[in-house]
């Protein structure tokens, strides 16, 4: 696992006047939104915040720069195995709204008992 990825969505009591209609939320309050990759030792290694009309996760996901290692062929080499199988992509764990990409596991929606 590389980290966990969310979107933290920060309500902007002092917004600047001449900002406030790019930072407007869906609930009408000034908002800005900032993500955040986090590993398995609680170190933030990623932050990324400041997007204009950015109501959720996936539009400030669309201007992150997260993923530029991974486009120019940059990425950590990560290697695990799961059931005798061999894996070198590192994932991310992530909630239900983040798309359906190889990098993303989701968390369970509906678990089958407490644990």
């Amino acid at each position: 696992m590389i980290g966990s990825i969310d979107c933290m969505h920060w309500q902007w009591k002092n917004c600047p006047t001449a900002w406030q209609g790019d930072y407007g939320n869906r609930k009408g309050q000034k908002s800005i939104i900032l993500e955040a990759v986090a590993g398995f030792d609680t170190w933030v290694w990623h932050a990324f915040f400041r997007v204009a009309r950015s109501q959720n996760d996936l539009n400030v996901l669309g201007q992150s720069p997260v993923f530029n290692d991974v486009l120019r062929g940059e990425a950590p080499n990560i290697t695990y195995e799961i059931n005798n199988t061999i894996y070198q992509t590192g994932y991310y764990l992530a909630d239900g709204i983040y798309p359906r990409w190889t990098t993303f596991v989701k968390t369970i929606p509906h678990p089958q008992s407490h644990k």
